[in-house]
């Protein structure tokens, strides 16, 4: 018998992202609400493990495709793919961890069934037997509550770290059958892969320290006599204000973050943004040094769960959302502050 709630499980390089355990975890309370078990849903090639990991972590039963054509992540061809498997398994719920791929097939399969997305989901419940799910909208300054209660199956991208991981139990056993879906043609190659510069990964970081634009302004500072263009001086001056950023975040295992106007002014690759436009983040601690807050990187950071701000400026917004705050410059709290770090912590 099809179960009433599908998830699918993200992957790259024969990895699951540590959010499609989050998203199985979503799919578990979705499930209970429903009276119905949980089909993980894998797709690539040589997943079939991918599927039994599923299955450890709570899913009644899974679903694969596998296929050489699917090795490498491409919209079209997996979009082909669970789309005619949810037209034929005709699940009432499809729940996705996001993640920059699932975003995109999330919005194809949406088409495809002419069903609805939901991004972002903070929270879910079930209402008369649709799924209400709760995210945030103008930059996040308002939660709002969504629903589909006309088109099936209900779309819904589950935000990062958001929802607990469940403990995988490796004697957890279950069906796993393959899917006949063909990938189709795909307009698109995969030519290879190039590693990010910006360490550990700012979506699954349990610890983020990020740096703003106030990270550029220490006079104390002389740049380089070679350095004679003023904007170049700055940029000079904001690495080193980011090194001390790095520093503090390699004492704390953490990953480095920025805001748009960092990014925008040359300080960091835009790798490191958090923010509207970057990277949505909800780690356990966030650092935010030299950072004003401006809503568009509130909306990007605001979940997490504590907020230590460091800013010269006392009436700086970011004091509004911290749960610990110090006014002062970054260049005289940032260093001792790492020392004390390494000192509790061994390094």
């Amino acid at each position: 018998m099809a179960d009433r709630v599908f998830v699918y499980i993200d992957h790259h390089d024969g990895q699951a992202v540590g959010s499609s355990w989050e998203a199985v975890a979503a799919a578990l309370q979705v499930g209970g609400a429903l009276s119905t078990g949980v089909t993980a849903l894998v797709v690539g090639d040589g997943v079939r493990p991918l599927a039994e990991e599923a299955i450890a972590h709570g899913a009644t039963q899974a679903i694969v495709q596998e296929s050489v054509e699917l090795k490498d992540f491409r919209p079209e061809p997996y979009a082909n793919v669970v789309s005619a498997v949810l037209r034929e398994q005709k699940p009432d719920v499809l729940l996705l961890p996001t993640t920059g791929r699932t975003r995109e097939l999330a919005a194809m399969v949406a088409v495809d069934l002419e069903a609805g997305v939901t991004p972002d989901a903070e929270a879910l419940e079930v209402v008369g037997g649709a799924v209400v799910a709760t995210r945030p909208i103008y930059a996040g300054k308002l939660l709002t509550k969504e629903t589909s209660r006309e088109r099936r199956p209900q779309i819904v991208l589950v935000r990062t770290r958001v929802f607990p991981r469940p403990a995988p139990d490796p004697s957890r056993k279950g069906p796993v059958t393959t899917a006949a879906a063909a990938p189709g043609p795909a307009p698109s190659q995969v030519l290879g892969y190039k590693a990010s510069e910006a360490g550990v990964s700012l979506t699954d970081a349990g610890v983020i320290v990020s740096g703003g634009r106030g990270v550029s302004n220490n006079g104390r500072l002389t740049p380089p006599a070679e350095i004679t263009d003023e904007k170049q001086k700055e940029i000079w001056r904001a690495h080193q204000g980011f090194e001390l950023i790095r520093q503090l975040a390699a004492a704390l295992g953490a990953a480095v973050g920025a805001s748009r106007a960092a990014v925008d002014a040359g300080y960091i690759p835009y790798a490191n943004q958090v923010g509207q436009t970057g990277k949505v983040v909800s780690p356990d601690l966030y650092i935010a040094c030299g950072i004003s807050g401006a809503i568009q990187h509130l909306a990007g950071m605001r979940t997490s769960k504590t907020i230590i701000a460091i800013n010269k400026d006392a009436e700086a917004p970011i004091f509004k959302v911290a749960r610990f705050g110090v006014v002062g410059d970054l260049y005289d709290v940032v260093p001792p502050l790492t020392e004390a770090f390494k000192a509790k912590l061994g390094k």
